[in-house]
């Protein structure tokens, strides 16, 4: 909904999750490196405009994108116009990946370094081809539905058999393409293209059917990439001229200059970016289906606060993050303790993916379909670490050396092994969060990172090393989701919705059951329900003096005693029974406090009572217990129980 508030909550959110990198630069570059950047002002200006912008993208995608995307794919559904659904899911998966800004500046580097051979619009078509093919692939298996783990465990097969024919300089490049193709804007639109149609048709689960497009679209792009690499290396010639500014990126700082031109042009670059999505909606909205969008205003305003806010989001970047991070990538080669880097890049890595904007839309959408089972924020937090752990990894292969290879196939062995373990739910769920975690944040600063490193480590080659930390952290947050998965599962978590049809099942049994003369029948204190157990029950009374029933009730209460009937009582010993009718109108002396618990609890009752009183010496009082039957209509807490 678009509101004033809604906007307020959204700043206050992304403010939040700026706060940790924030704190790592700031750490890093006092503690560590020891300096402050001549560029502190633009840079603390460009993370007030990231987390303003940050804000105006995710409530542009919640009034605009998400609902034409799940409106377009649930009208496809009903027609049940296969054909047509295979179109579009193509060209949003073509259209999109074609303009992405973190593919054309990987796809540059790549020429740039690759002695001619790579040619970086050609390769951007293979990858935007591929990610179209992936989404056609991801929606028919929707249609079909079938499950999502035989696709993606065929496709790391592939990967895997790709990598045996592919030459080493295009392997870590390929599996970086993976990562980078799943951008800002294409992410919230192919997931809402997913859940709208497994909403829509018929007996498919949004959770297990809806989630999965985005681990196809980071899939195939490796395969795609690697018989791409083949062609090059083995029909075209290197002109051995290579690009040295590459090498300059890892030792120079790229400073933003805050200019009017260079302003429009970002502006006009983001527009170019969601124009094509906007008029393939559009085409399909109203040439084909045609039919009127809903609450259109709504929608427009929607798609002009995505390219405001993501504009924006690329601006406060370029002035707060991207100058720094590729100074301090040079910087910590410097040192002669490689702890720091992993450290940096583990930091850097948890941060960047808490702050990834694709992560929190596709983390709200996971928790809005699974009936609050999945948390948003524990989800992001278990993809942040996975993330992190990847980075640093991925940082430790290129110090020590070795090939990305067996690295990223004792990952997929892992992911596989995990798949047959963690609930069916979490899967594609899982699956997708390997493409959601690298996008407009994280991959300017990892792969300033892993070029830096590669450039700067003697023995290491920017193209084949440096390449492949994207890869790294979009393997690891497939195992850690699904070790939330996992935990979650084991732990008994449950939806709402789940919830409350237990609670109901269980109030109807409980009153079934309360005509069972054999089962006590118990109020629950925090539910308000009734449930009824074949449970000894007690009775425990202590007949104390007025003067003492606040103790023997504190007594009673500390060892587990929850309520209490008060009775006056007036007790008379063995010589007062002479004067029994002088005394038999006398108001009470005493009380006789009755406690109804389980049996279990009884010693522990009259032990604590006769000790606080002194019943057994010198203190005045009678304690006595005796079992009860047919209980109806006692109050206890769960704890109780």
């Amino acid at each position: 909904m678009l509101s004033f508030a809604s906007f307020l909550k959204l700043l206050k959110e992304s403010f939040r999750d700026l706060l940790p990198i924030i704190l790592v630069i700031m750490f890093f570059q006092l503690a560590i490196i020891q300096s402050v950047p001549e560029n502190w002002l633009s840079t603390s200006i460009g993370l007030a405009i990231v987390g303003v912008g940050l804000a105006v993208f995710l409530l542009g995608l919640e009034v605009g994108i998400f609902p034409v995307g799940e409106g377009l794919a649930g009208e496809f559904a009903k027609k049940g116009s296969t054909k047509w659904i295979i179109i579009f899911a193509f060209m949003i998966g073509f259209g999109t990946t074609v303009a992405e800004p973190a593919l054309i500046v990987i796809a540059q580097k790549a020429a740039s370094i690759s002695a001619g051979r790579i040619d970086a619009t050609f390769l951007r078509i293979v990858v935007a081809f591929s990610v179209g093919f992936a989404i056609v692939i991801g929606v028919w298996r929707i249609i079909k539905g079938h499950p999502i783990h035989y696709y993606i465990i065929s496709g790391y097969i592939m990967v895997v058999a790709a990598t045996a024919f592919a030459p080493q300089e295009i392997v870590g490049l390929a599996y970086d393409l993976g990562g980078v193709t799943t951008s800002t804007v294409t992410v919230p639109l192919v997931a809402a293209l997913g859940i709208g149609l497994a909403s829509t048709i018929k007996g498919r689960n949004p959770v297990l059917d809806g989630f999965g497009l985005i681990a196809f679209a980071s899939l195939t792009p490796m395969i795609f990439v690697q018989f791409y690499g083949i062609f090059v290396y083995e029909f075209i010639d290197a002109n051995n001229i290579i690009n040295p500014s590459i090498v300059e990126m890892a030792k120079t700082p790229v400073v933003f200059e805050f200019k009017f031109l260079t302003i429009i042009k970002g502006f006009i670059s983001v527009v170019i970016d969601v124009i094509p999505i906007l008029a393939i909606i559009l085409f399909f909205q109203y040439v084909i289906l045609k039919q009127k969008i809903d609450n259109l205003k709504e929608v427009i305003i929607g798609f002009g606060l995505v390219i405001i806010g993501l504009d924006a989001f690329v601006v406060g970047l370029e002035m707060g993050l991207f100058s720094v991070g590729e100074l301090m990538a040079f910087e910590l080669t410097q040192y002669d303790n490689n702890f720091i880097i992993y450290s940096f890049g583990f930091l850097i890595g948890f941060s960047t993916t808490m702050a990834e904007p694709s992560l929190t839309a596709i983390a709200k959408k996971a928790k809005e379909i699974s009936d609050g089972k999945i948390n948003d924020f524990a989800l992001r937090l278990f993809v942040a670490l996975g993330v992190a752990i990847g980075i640093s990894l991925g940082a430790y292969r290129i110090v020590v050396g070795g090939e990305i290879v067996y690295y990223i196939m004792a990952g997929y062995l892992f992911v596989i092994a995990l798949t047959f373990m963690a609930p069916k739910y979490i899967i594609p769920i899982a699956y997708d969060s390997g493409g959601v975690t690298t996008s407009t944040i994280t991959v300017p600063l990892v792969a300033a990172l892993g070029l830096g490193l590669a450039t700067n480590i003697d023995g290491r080659d920017p193209l084949i090393d440096g390449f492949g930390l994207i890869a790294f952290a979009s393997l690891f947050p497939m195992l850690t989701v699904m070790l939330y998965g996992i935990i979650t599962d084991r732990m008994g978590i449950k939806g709402i919705q789940e919830i409350e049809e237990i609670h109901k099942h269980e109030l109807q049994n409980a009153l079934e059951h309360a005509y069972d003369m054999g089962l006590s029948t118990i109020n629950i204190e925090e539910t308000g329900e009734r449930h009824s157990y074949k449970m000894p029950f007690s009775a425990v009374h202590v007949i104390v003096p007025k003067k003492n029933q606040d103790k023997a009730i504190i007594a009673a209460r500390d060892s587990g005693a929850g309520g209490v009937t008060i009775m006056d009582a007036h007790g008379m010993g063995l010589l007062e029974m002479d004067n029994f009718y002088k005394r038999l109108y006398s108001d009470p002396t005493d009380v006789n406090l009755m406690f109804i618990v389980p049996s279990k609890k009884v010693d522990g009752i009259i032990l604590a009572v006769m000790r606080k009183l002194d019943i057994v010496g010198k203190g005045d009082g009678l304690s006595y217990s005796y079992p009860v039957s047919h209980l109806k209509g006692l109050t206890l807490k769960s704890t109780d129980l």
